[in-house]
């Protein structure tokens, strides 16, 4: 198999246990996302030394997870807007993949990661806008959630580059290898990490 046929069984497996699991919620997706969870953490210990980076790292991991947390259970729309979260994040990813191989001729920032585009960013914004509205709208969700997907998607990318930064820094491909196709948990789930912890200070705020 090429490398796009795998990373697309990985992605396509690893959506699959992550909305069976939300759907279930309960005791099913704490276990799932305190094992995401770990992982980040581990993975973030193998790139970064010191106190100051343990601590960073173990928030890092711990905010995320319990932004999910708190989306899941908060009302009788969690599920509705959890999977409202993993659709802005998944469709960020995927339009700028797409968008930046299509079109991609401008780097975004070459010092950090050479391959991103500004095109792919904005392939990302719209998908993110298209398919996050289109479940806000599908599923009841408030119409706040219409203007913040391009927004999270920029956060998405931001977190993505972080977390680039932090592999050329310690002069790593990936931050783990558990996933074909993928690399490690923290390079799936870097661009997860500002949208959960966005979503659910909106929600929070009463703005979801």
């Amino acid at each position: 198999m090429n490398e796009l046929a795998i990373r697309t069984l990985t992605g396509a497996i690893l959506v699959m246990i992550a909305l069976l699991a939300a759907y279930v919620g309960d005791d099913i997706f704490a276990i799932l996302v305190a094992a995401a969870a770990s992982a980040m953490f581990y993975e973030w210990l193998r790139m970064n030394r010191g106190w100051g980076w343990y601590v960073t790292g173990f928030f890092y991991a711990l905010l995320p997870a319990l932004a999910l947390l708190w989306i899941r259970e908060r009302d009788t729309h969690g599920l509705e807007l959890l999977i409202w979260v993993f659709v802005v994040t998944w469709s960020t990813d995927i339009g700028a993949y797409f968008a930046g191989r299509r079109f991609g001729k401008h780097k975004l920032a070459p010092s950090i990661s050479p391959n991103k585009t500004r095109e792919g960013l904005y392939g990302g914004m719209v998908a993110a806008t298209l398919f996050g509205g289109a479940w806000a709208l599908g599923a009841g969700l408030g119409k706040p959630l219409l203007s913040f997907p391009p927004l999270f998607a920029i956060a998405a990318q931001m977190g993505d580059l972080f977390e680039s930064w932090m592999k050329r820094r310690a002069g790593v491909k990936d931050s783990g290898a558990w996933l074909p196709g993928h690399g490690g948990v923290l390079d799936r789930l870097d661009g997860l990490v500002p949208v959960a912890v966005l979503t659910a200070i909106a929600q929070l705020m009463g703005l979801t």
